[in-house]
């Protein structure tokens, strides 16, 4: 596979840095007809499923990712009925969405089957409880098909997509972006995995301007997840209800605690924190409204 190089494995995704984890074992290694995909055992971060030679998840942190792409929104929101995820095919994040047990429904949108049977097997760990809840609909289809022609509505949409290469890319498009706002009910929240901006400006700096264009906030909040080398992951933030980016902290305190959770990373301090941005990365989200 690219970046292979005896028992260690390369992120190819940054063309000027290489980032590498040793395979204690190869637990995978299959072309799904939609992505190169392995499976590696690593000392550090537990089992790392890569696509295409770029890094997807691990069970050592996970959580991180998972938490925030997820609570952000439906707390944001505070009376989330219906979530829509695109992609999220280890569904890590499905798993994080059906603890809210104010959800009734939650469709999934992802492209590969086989990526989802394949999690299924091997991240029963964190995902396992998924597949036993009603609530939870998988559909195997385009997600940018899906946005421009179903006729369900959600409160909630988050898009947990690959890089922008590749079958991911259509997912970084104002077309997309336009058909989230098109399933979203008034007062929904959208959010999108937006990268690392040290090494992806560009990246968010599009997301900004094109959410924006069909929505009247584009914004981003980070998180530090060691998986995603470079500092900062991004994750874009938009909707039509600028409040909902700005929830006071103690609402967010009354949400938590009605909801129940049991989480690792997210806290409502956490939350309102994410949205104060790095001034670089402030920089490049304002850079991208400033070409809406």
């Amino acid at each position: 596979m690219a970046g292979k190089d005896s028992d260690w494995f390369a992120e190819s995704l940054y063309p000027s840095v290489r980032f590498a984890f040793r395979a204690e074992r190869v637990l995978h290694h299959e072309d799904t007809g939609h992505f190169e995909l392995a499976l590696i055992e690593n000392a550090a971060f537990g089992k790392v499923l890569m696509l295409d030679g770029i890094t997807q998840v691990t069970t050592g942190d996970e959580f991180i990712y998972h938490e925030m792409m997820s609570h952000v929104p439906i707390l944001a929101h505070g009376a989330a009925k219906r979530v829509l995820i695109i992609g999220g095919g280890d569904c890590g994040l499905a798993e994080e969405v059906l603890k809210h047990r104010s959800v009734e429904g939650l469709t999934q949108v992802e492209i590969d089957a086989s990526v989802v049977e394949f999690s299924r097997t091997h991240f029963g760990d964190f995902n396992a409880p998924v597949f036993d809840d009603d609530r939870f609909d998988l559909v195997i289809a385009d997600g940018a098909d899906y946005v421009a022609t179903t006729e369900d509505r959600f409160d909630v949409a988050i898009v947990d997509s690959t890089d922008p290469v590749g079958p991911g890319a259509v997912l970084f498009t104002a077309a997309f972006y336009a058909g989230l706002h098109r399933v979203l009910n008034p007062g929904g929240v959208a959010v999108t995995q937006n990268g690392v901006p040290f090494f992806q400006k560009d990246e968010l700096v599009g997301s900004m301007r094109d959410l924006g264009r069909s929505f009247a906030l584009s914004a981003a909040y980070v998180a530090a997840i060691p998986t995603y080398v470079g500092g900062h992951m991004a994750m874009g933030f938009a909707t039509d209800d600028a409040g909902k980016a700005d929830v006071p902290l103690e609402t967010l305190k009354a949400r938590f605690a009605e909801a129940g959770l049991s989480t690792r990373y997210y806290t409502p301090a956490v939350h309102r924190a994410a949205f104060a941005l790095p001034r670089f990365i402030e920089e490049a989200v304002e850079e991208g409204r400033a070409r809406i």
